[in-house]
């Protein structure tokens, strides 16, 4: 599966997740599949907990991850 192919699994919908990256239109946000590797789950782990979840929808958030990164410049958060 190529890149475009992977992102193309990544959608936002304002009436889910408040408009959040997801996973193919599910309550699966991109950030939490992120958080869970983040931790030390491993893929298999993670496919386990969440049995409608494919390999593919892993790669197409850690390809989003990636995209997100390609930005000019990044600012200081303000809190």
């Amino acid at each position: 599966m190529d890149k475009q192919d992977l992102l193309d699994r990544i959608t936002s919908n304002p009436e889910i997740c408040h408009g959040k990256p997801t996973i193919r239109g599910t309550r699966y946000m991109v950030q939490s599949i992120l958080e869970y590797l983040a931790s030390g789950m491993s893929h298999d782990e993670i496919l386990l907990d969440f049995d409608d979840l494919e390999d593919d929808d892993l790669k197409a958030c850690l390809t989003f991850a990636a995209k997100m990164t390609e930005i000019k410049s990044i600012s200081p958060l303000v809190a």
